[in-house]
């Protein structure tokens, strides 16, 4: 049943002026009308003066039947609108725009009986604290957004106050009893931990009784209870009472608009034990003895350690330091070397990684010294500065990597290329060349391997192409079925509308080289290894480990296993460079962290889902590409089977490393270029300072002492436009570029190179 406060109270205000305005332009028109009639002989001016009150007289029609039609659609919106609060077991109200109440439902009738107060306002005066600003503060939010929402502490309970925006001059209200709070069984005022809301300017706003009894009655001002503010959340601050000061502990509680909520536990009159007080706290809390035994530990304390602390249980068989060891922590507390301090320690959990910030207060109880440990979960904060970290690291061992390779690869380059002069002068027949064959490949080896140190750091040149996986996947399976074994079965499962993807395809099979044999181990006992592929198309953002995958078309591949799995604490950590799961002597640990760094660099995703016991399975994401499967095409600098033929022209070569440079000019004088050497870029430039002097090619390397090789050959190009350039490095091809714009008729050739492929280069820049 709806009713209605007052028949006094108008049922559309905003038409009361609207009726005074249209009485006042009846009166002008039926005024023209009339001094119209009065002009005689009637003449243009009657006429004019007749026909505006005609038209004022027809507007006036007009804004009449509008308005009946406005007034009538607002009286059955109205009709409807009391129809469904009508029901609604929410006290609810329709009120104008100063406040005035126009409808209320039964609810409301029976929660605010009517005793002559016709506001919302003044209904709600015995409820809450100043309710006028309040309404003010939500309505005007709702006449800007359509519609607030702010939850109240009151003495009886929280209230969730509610307005919509119903038009320019009525407001819905809804007053709902808080429902998590109901459910508990327990009103702020029931609570034996004492609590207190405080609004702006520290102005208290309510006390429960607990609150009460500790201040001996109410106070207005959060001064007035604590002498020292501002208030220290989580430590022990003092209260004053009509007894005399009291050591409080302190929770503090974050509220919508700009209130607080401040929890307070005694903790000066002795220890708090297992008592409701103690475990309604909404803070995690545990007492500690000075030996760092667990005394109590409050009901959210027993939830963020997983588990109820057993008896005899020490501080240390839940949590471990992250630097200096928890007892010498809890000795310095309990001895009074420091009155209070924090540490980030990790929790002993085996479901997952936990982090927690400790704030230690020691108190003195009526059987000794106790130890207050409140605690913080900072997993979110230390995910963080993990990721800070981990991005610090990997740059390091990136920059590391880096350097690692230039040098390796200089020194393989020497050693490889007089390995292959060397070849030259044997045949198949001599005693030494096979010893020969064993250096050369060897140096190839070493070579892969430095490759992986820069995959890891995203670093190594690639050579993309179209691939089809269900190709890859089949010239490789011959080699897979050797890794895994006879313990092991490897099964193959292709999406049949499989689409192409662009990667190189040496490194995608050492990705999956990589995992497969990870699989390998993880099953000491034998199972199953399989191989899935499949098209998947994202609508939206992929969000997961830290990382988001854009919308679009992908193609998959998933390498499941059977195997022992990996623990939740250590699953973030399989991509990190050395870290591994297997004893001393069976794996690296860059496996993981190669394969991570060649996804990454092709411009895809891996993620990784495991349980202890239940196996693994390494999710790798690859946009999909829409060009069909290019043939395969011959290596552009891999080793030829047949020598390049002999040239001619002239080879500027400029290489800092002796060894490589000796290499290299022995090389191409043996291909029958002119060859003219430079140990640096400034030798270079004042080579070129003949001007009859004629070059073909440039052969430069990239890091050089002093001016580099892309900056030197630039300026060298302004004077000689045609010469053309191969660039050599034992950095990445995109090491370098720096943002810089490709030099014109260059190539680049990494580090370490044959024979065959520096002459071939340099040939095919020739012609």
């Amino acid at each position: 049943m709806i009713s209605t406060p007052s028949p006094s109270v108008p049922e559309l205000r905003p038409d009361a002026p609207q009726g005074g305005r249209m009485a006042v332009v009846a009166l002008m028109a039926a005024g023209l009308f009339g001094i119209g009639r009065l002009l005689a002989p009637p003449g243009f001016l009657a006429t004019a003066l007749m026909a505006a009150g005609g038209t004022l007289g027809a507007v006036l029609l007009v804004s009449l039947l509008r308005n009946r039609f406005r007034a009538h659609v607002r009286g059955l919106a109205r009709a409807m609108l009391d129809r469904v609060i009508a029901r609604d077991a929410v006290p609810s109200f329709v009120v104008d725009e100063e406040g005035a109440v126009l409808t209320r439902n039964a609810a409301a009738e029976t929660r605010f009986p009517a005793q002559g107060e016709q506001t919302l306002a003044g209904l709600l005066k015995g409820l809450i604290a100043n309710p006028a600003a309040l309404l003010y503060r939500l309505q005007g939010k709702a006449r800007r957004d359509g519609a607030a929402r702010e939850e109240i502490a009151t003495r009886g309970g929280h209230l969730v106050l509610a307005v919509h925006q119903l038009g320019e001059d009525s407001f819905l209200w809804r007053l709902e009893e808080a429902a998590a709070r109901m459910r508990a069984g327990r009103t702020p005022d029931s609570l034996p931990v004492a609590m207190l809301t405080v609004g702006r300017g520290n102005t208290v706003l309510f006390m429960n009784e607990a609150a009460r009894h500790l201040a001996g009655g109410r106070v207005k001002a959060l001064d007035r209870l604590f002498p020292e503010l501002p208030l220290r959340p989580g430590e022990i601050n003092t209260v004053s009472t009509a007894e005399g000061p009291v050591d409080v502990v302190v929770a503090q509680r974050d509220n919508s608009g700009g209130r607080q909520e401040i929890y307070m536990i005694e903790v000066g009159r002795g220890a708090p034990g297992p008592d409701l007080a103690f475990d309604s706290l909404p803070v995690p809390m545990l007492t500690l003895d000075p030996d760092g035994r667990i005394l109590t530990a409050n009901r959210l304390a027993t939830r963020l350690l997983g588990r109820a602390p057993d008896a005899g249980c020490t501080l240390s068989d839940v949590m471990t330091g992250l630097g200096r060891t928890v007892p010498d922590w809890l000795r310095e507390m309990a001895d009074g070397e420091r009155d209070q301090q924090s540490e980030f320690l990790r929790l002993r959990r085996t479901d997952r990684e936990v982090f927690v910030q400790v704030t230690l207060s020691r108190m003195q109880a009526g059987d000794g010294t106790r130890l207050i440990a409140v605690l913080n979960d900072a997993t979110e904060l230390k995910t963080l500065e993990a990721q800070f970290v981990q991005g610090q690291k990997m740059q390091a061992i990136g920059q590391l990597a880096g350097g690692v390779a230039h040098d390796f690869n200089n020194l393989l380059t020497a050693i490889s290329g007089h390995c292959d002069l060397l070849l030259l002068r044997h045949d198949q027949g001599d005693p030494d060349y096979g010893d020969l064959v064993q250096i050369n490949q060897n140096a190839n080896r070493a070579a892969a391997l430095v490759g992986q140190l820069l995959a890891f750091s995203r670093k190594q040149t690639l050579r993309p192409e179209i691939l089809d996986l269900r190709d890859t996947l089949a010239d490789l399976t011959h080699l897979l079925n050797r890794l895994v074994g006879e313990k092991v079965t490897l099964t193959l499962s292709h999406d049949p509308v499989l689409r192409p993807i662009r990667a190189d395809k040496r490194q995608l099979e050492q990705v999956l080289m990589n995992l497969v044999v990870n699989a390998r181990d993880a099953m000491p006992e034998g199972g199953e290894i399989r191989i899935e592929t499949e098209v998947a198309h994202l609508d939206t953002p992929l969000e997961r480990d830290r990382a988001t995958v854009p919308v679009g078309d992908y193609v998959t591949v998933r390498v499941r296993d059977s195997g022992i799995g990996i623990a939740p604490d250590k699953i973030q950590k399989v991509f990190e460079p050395f870290f591994t799961t297997k004893r001393t002597g069976e794996g690296t640990g860059l496996g993981l962290s190669t394969a991570y760094g060649i996804v990454k660099q092709t411009g895809g995703f891996i993620f990784v889902d495991s349980a202890p016991g239940s196996g693994t399975c390494f999710t790798l994401y690859f946009p999909a590409h829409d060009t069909v499967p290019e043939a395969p095409a011959m290596a552009a600098v891999e080793a030829p089977q047949i020598l390049a033929q002999n040239g001619e022209g002239v080879v500027l070569l400029v290489e800092d490393e002796a060894p490589v440079r000796a290499f290299a000019s022995r090389a191409l004088r043996l291909r029958g270029y002119t060859v003219l050497e430079a140990e640096s870029a400034e030798d270079a430039l004042r080579t070129l300072e003949e001007s009859d002097l004629t070059v073909d090619v440039f052969v430069t390397d990239v890091v050089m002492p002093g001016m580099d090789g892309p900056t030197w050959v630039r300026q060298a190009l302004k004077e000689r436009p045609d010469v053309r350039v191969v660039f050599v490095s034992g950095y990445a091809e995109g090491a370098f570029s720096g943002g810089e714009p490709m030099v014109p008729n260059s190539v680049f050739l990494p580090k370490p190179f044959s024979l065959n492929q520096l002459t071939a280069t340099v040939q095919q820049q020739m012609h």
